[in-house]
């Protein structure tokens, strides 16, 4: 069992921003269309039963309510105040508000750090002043708040009044890093009948982020699903956590992460940092905390009306697929398990029950294909549902049946989907006109199936791995030693770290004269490398800092004498202490394994097909540190080039479980350097055959400080 992680204790200041007891709002305007008046209008219209103060000395009345000349004319602090004004306003007045005790501030003035220049040095100047406060203060530059299970409405976003309304309490909120998206997402929505408890897009961020909102969500009992958008995070280390709580609470976390572009290709010391693009970084630290990546508005909330709705069905990644035509069949086959699902054949007993009911040319092993026979054996089907829902084999059912069809189906399957708690969809091409009926009793319905593909499989996926989370796991258990870095980080004293936490290195010498390295070679035994040895010097190839295949000491003499003439003259200033002797070392495939401090996520791991050809092929695997073997063995899996480690066409055999201890050493090798070093690389790591374990052939640290 997970123990709980501790949330920030700071969290419950932000109910009198998304939930206050009493709002004022600056700038306030009788015109339900001008930003001043829509918050207004919306309270009204939707039932907000806490207190309104409108403030503006050109009214003595709004909708119907006092209006105020100023903030120190309300009778009382008010927990929220939004700002209708200018931004060049703003700061003066968040010092009345803060001077007439209100707990909570939301901007809605654009004009700040988005625009630059003057922008800029305004939202510094807020910034430094709500730092000397207690207030909480949202935005600048937003579209503003919606709390719909207690009607707060601080927005003046157009949708509520277009979209259609909502008449209960929801479970989903909706949390965005654009206005416009929030109310795009929450018109689709809204019309697929998803029920909404908060409505919260977050501006400019300048005193809250996206994930201190995130925290406050994990918190909330009124959230079960969040759906957020999201362009570039501030606060890691917070957003994990708050992820981390919405996985313990068992609540449903979906994103969207905007912008495709790797990082820069400045010129970098490890090949890692060239691989480690912020999407895959992104997408590799989603995975972990099983949140579903989503990159469209439509699959978004289809996901989060199934996690809203359907959730307390038990799933899985194994499906049956009911089908009245073998061809529909074979394409939702092919699509699910396209999309990561598993559509496992039937057992013997389950076929012989569904074959009672259906032709032999109907496919029974699954898909299954009932044929347009269950028109003359319309009782059948709740035969064939009830015995999908009692087996042990699959996780989930989809039935696929146009329009009529499925309107003669859908009476047993509302009646079995009542009675078992194994999850039933169904999918309509035509126009069924029981599709409420069935939503109403348990059974989603898609309209499309593209739309239903979408959505159910990263569904049943999320639904397999909310069991457990391997990654909480291993985080709860990391707590390496600290290690230290020595003054100078050559190959050899790299390799003498990594060693310590379980990372193998070959037999080799360091020696500072032709002479030694003729001695260590004759000891270590040939053929040998022989390497340039400097902390100064990355890449040793390019600087001619290498020999292989070395078979005698007059060899080792004359390449040692080479190597370091010509290092000298690729890096006049580097500090050379002599060379590394190694022995040369087969086997059968090479990997590089190397971290880098992502500026979002912290340390993060890439695996990949190692040696020269790392950044042409640039296959590669990623994921947020630590990891331990299983998540090694999962990273492995994940590469193209895994089957040169596993017997491709009469090949040897690699040690992978050499590979993936060994990459667990590494985890923990670079969380012990901590803050110490920005980049770890192993480049590459030998795998050999098997039963012969692996080698470190070179590695690479660049410290902190260097970076």
């Amino acid at each position: 069992m997970l123990s709980p992680v501790k949330m920030n204790t700071n969290t419950h200041r932000l109910e009198p921003l998304l939930n206050p007891a009493s709002i004022a709002i600056v700038g306030a305007s009788n015109n339900a269309a001008r930003i001043g008046g829509m918050p207004i209008a919306h309270l009204t219209k939707f039932g907000y039963q806490g207190q309104i103060f409108p403030i503006n000395p050109k009214y003595e009345e709004v909708f119907g309510k006092r209006c105020y000349p100023d903030i120190e004319s309300l009778p009382q602090a008010p927990d929220l105040v939004v700002l209708a004004i200018g931004a060049g306003d703003v700061t003066a007045m968040l010092k009345r508000c803060h001077a007439k005790g209100a707990r909570a501030v939301l901007v809605y003035a654009a004009g700040f750090a988005e625009e630059g220049g003057k922008g800029t040095e305004l939202q510094n100047e807020l910034e430094a002043y709500v730092a000397t406060t207690d207030m909480i203060v949202a935005g600048p530059n937003l579209m503003g708040f919606a709390n719909l299970n207690s009607q707060v409405h601080t927005n003046f976003a157009s949708v509520f009044n277009t979209a259609p309304m909502q008449s209960g309490s929801g479970a989903v909120s909706l949390l965005t890093q654009s206005g416009n998206v929030c109310a795009a997402v929450y018109a689709i929505a809204r019309r697929l009948g998803v029920d909404f408890s908060h409505f919260i897009n977050t501006g400019n961020e300048a005193c809250v982020d996206f994930s201190q909102y995130l925290e406050y969500l994990a918190q909330d009992d009124g959230t079960q699903v969040c759906m957020g958008y999201i362009e570039e995070l501030r606060d890691g280390k917070r957003f994990i956590a708050a992820a981390e709580e919405f996985a313990r609470r068992d609540k449903l976390l979906i994103l969207y992460k905007a912008g495709e572009t790797e990082k820069g290709s400045e010129a970098v010391r490890s090949h890692t940092s060239a691989l480690a693009g912020d999407q895959q970084i992104y997408q590799a630290a989603f995975r972990q905390l099983n949140i579903i990546q989503s990159n469209d508005f439509v699959q978004m909330a289809q996901l989060a009306n199934l996690g809203a709705n359907y959730r307390h069905k038990s799933a899985g990644k194994r499906v049956a697929i009911i089908t009245i035509s073998g061809a529909l069949g074979a394409i939702l086959a092919d699509k699910f398990i396209g999309q990561g699902l598993d559509v496992p054949t039937l057992p013997q007993a389950l076929q012989d029950t569904l074959r009672s009911g259906i032709p032999d040319y109907g496919m029974v092993s699954n898909p299954v294909d009932v044929t347009g026979n269950v028109v003359n054996d319309p009782g059948f089907v709740r035969t064939a549902m009830e015995a999908l829902a009692q087996t042990d084999s699959i996780d989930a059912v989809v039935v696929y049946a146009p329009g009529y069809m499925l309107d003669r189906m859908a009476d047993d399957l509302c009646a079995v989907a009542e009675k078992y708690p194994r999850l039933f969809v169904a999918i309509d091409t035509g126009a069924a006109t029981k599709r409420e009926q069935m939503r109403a009793g348990g059974v989603p319905v898609f309209e499309d199936i593209g739309v239903a593909v979408s959505a159910l499989s990263p569904f049943l996926l999320w639904q397999e791995r909310r069991r457990s989370n391997r990654w909480l796991d291993v985080r709860q258990q990391a707590a390496p030693a600290r290690m230290a870095l020595p003054e100078s980080l050559d190959e050899f004293r790299t390799k003498q770290l990594l060693v310590q936490n379980g990372m193998p290195a070959g037999a080799e010498r360091v020696a500072t004269t032709a002479d030694e390295a003729a001695a260590a070679a004759d000891a270590i035994g040939y053929p040998i490398v022989l390497k340039v040895l400097s902390a100064d010097i990355a890449h040793k190839t390019e600087a001619g800092g290498v020999r292989l295949r070395l078979q005698n000491a007059q060899e080792v003499r004359t390449a040692f004498d080479e190597v370091l003439a010509s290092a000298r003259r690729y890096a006049p200033e580097a500090r050379i202490e002599g060379a590394l002797i190694c022995k040369m070392e087969a086997g059968v495939a090479e990997l590089i394994v190397g971290a880098t401090r992502d500026p979002v996520f912290g340390m993060t791991l890439t695996v990949g097909l190692g040696g020269v050809l790392t950044e042409l092929y640039k296959d590669v695997s990623h994921r947020v540190l630590p990891v331990d073997e299983g998540m090694a063995l999962e990273m492995l899996g994940e590469l193209k080039s895994f089957p040169l480690l596993t017997g491709y066409r009469g090949r040897p055999l690699g040690d992978v479980d050499a590979a993936c201890a060994a990459i667990a050493g590494f985890s923990r090798a670079v969380l012990a350097l901590q803050e110490q070093a920005d980049e770890v690389e192993v480049n590459p790591l030998l795998v050999k055959e098997l039963g012969q374990g692996v080698c470190m052939l070179d590695a690479l640290v660049l410290p902190a400080a260097q970076n």
